[in-house]
């Protein structure tokens, strides 16, 4: 079915829509997540941790998260200081909370772009060390390099972001970007405790630049990088950009990523992994199922529950953030939680405690960048 028309889906995704439990505010329960529903939140349903126009910044974008521990949550972004622009003076930054999203500490600035740019933020937590791990990327266009930060006090302070650029940018990409969203420790199998992030670049072939997207994986609790699956597809139906990661609970690596503007109806394409992300097994496909704008989307696999995507599903416009949700590994997908039918962006969903999901999305009244938002759900 995931390659089929798209009528025919809406079709099969409706019907399955009747089946289901439901729970409060648009979301569809999982059958894991039923009994936990039932209990009371005692905490928030959202917060609101970068709201464009303060702390010196003209606007927050490129939302990141990462849970450590039972309570504390990690919500990353880039502060822009002169302008929305993807390039200028813009900083990685910071706020934590501990009591899983509902308030939010003081911001901390995590890496300074000093004038150039320092973003791209992509978090993952060692499960050896417990050791944040922190991707990112500084300079503009085809100048890029990759660094890698780390905190060993749950994000409270951090090293100085090391440059790893030659071990994962080949001589002939140009533009080069880590994330956005969180990346994955591995849990299963041979590869356990492999961090792989998701990660994009453009690439010279022929005298065009293509789009492509990629992954890095260390085994070593970020000493070393390895550049791992390379997706580029000249000429083809598919153009690859931005893509989000999640371990299946049979160990497969499942990959979801934007198509930029490739011949594909679609807008997303999904592929999946069988060796811990060094490789895909054979190319990706357009995934129909997901229906809205060009745009970065985020994928979460539930700790013995439902693989889920974050993003706009409004096909017009970067607007209806919306909760999907697949019980079959990311074959099919169907609509779960209406987050906000206001103009969204960028989003990372992260699992917290207590059978909730968080969702760390660009929103706002009337644009999509006027603040990150986080909700709970």
């Amino acid at each position: 079915m995931r390659h089929g028309p798209l009528n025919a889906k809406r079709t099969a995704a409706i019907a399955g829509l009747a089946i289901l439990l439901a729970g409060p505010a648009g979301w569809e329960v999982p059958a894991r997540a039923a009994a936990a529903a039932a209990v009371p939140d005692p905490g928030c349903s959202s917060s609101v941790p970068f709201r464009s126009g303060t702390h010196g910044y003209h606007t927050f974008r490129i939302p990141a998260a990462l849970r450590i521990g039972k309570r504390t949550v990690l919500a990353f972004a880039e502060g822009r200081r002169r302008s929305a622009a993807d390039d200028g003076d813009i900083d990685t930054v910071l706020k934590r909370s501990s009591d899983g999203g509902c308030t939010w500490g003081r911001l901390q600035v995590v890496a300074a772009g000093h004038g150039k740019t320092f973003g791209n933020p992509t978090p993952v937590a060692d499960p050896r060390t417990g050791r944040v791990v922190l991707l990112l990327c500084r300079g503009a266009g085809d100048t890029r390099q990759v660094y890698v930060a780390t905190s060993g006090n749950g994000g409270a302070s951090w090293s100085r972001p090391r440059d790893i650029t030659a071990a994962v940018k080949p001589a002939n990409w140009r533009w080069y970007a880590t994330g956005p969203g969180h990346a994955i420790a591995l849990r299963h199998g041979r590869y356990a405790g492999r961090l792989l992030v998701p990660a994009n670049h453009t690439a010279a072939v022929g005298g065009e630049q293509l789009y492509g997207a990629h992954s890095l994986y260390s085994d070593n609790g970020g000493t070393t990088w390895h550049i791992g699956y390379v997706q580029q597809i000249p000429g083809d139906w598919i153009n690859l950009n931005e893509n989000s990661m999640a371990e299946l609970p049979d160990g497969r690596v499942y990959i979801n990523a934007r198509d930029e503007g490739g011949f594909s109806e679609a807008t997303r394409a999904d592929a999946y992994s069988f060796d811990g992300g060094r490789t895909v097994r054979g190319t990706f496909q357009p995934q129909e199922d997901i229906e809205g704008p060009v745009v970065q989307g985020s994928v979460l696999q539930v700790n013995g529950g439902s693989l889920l995507y974050s993003g706009p599903a409004d096909p017009a416009r970067r607007a209806l953030m919306t909760v999907r949700a697949s019980e079959d590994g990311g074959s099919t997908w169907r609509p779960v939680w209406t987050v906000s039918r206001r103009p969204a962006g960028y989003s990372d969903l992260v699992e917290l405690e207590g059978g909730l999901v968080g969702l760390l999305y660009e929103t706002g009244a009337s644009s999509p960048y006027e603040s990150i938002v986080f909700a709970r759900h």
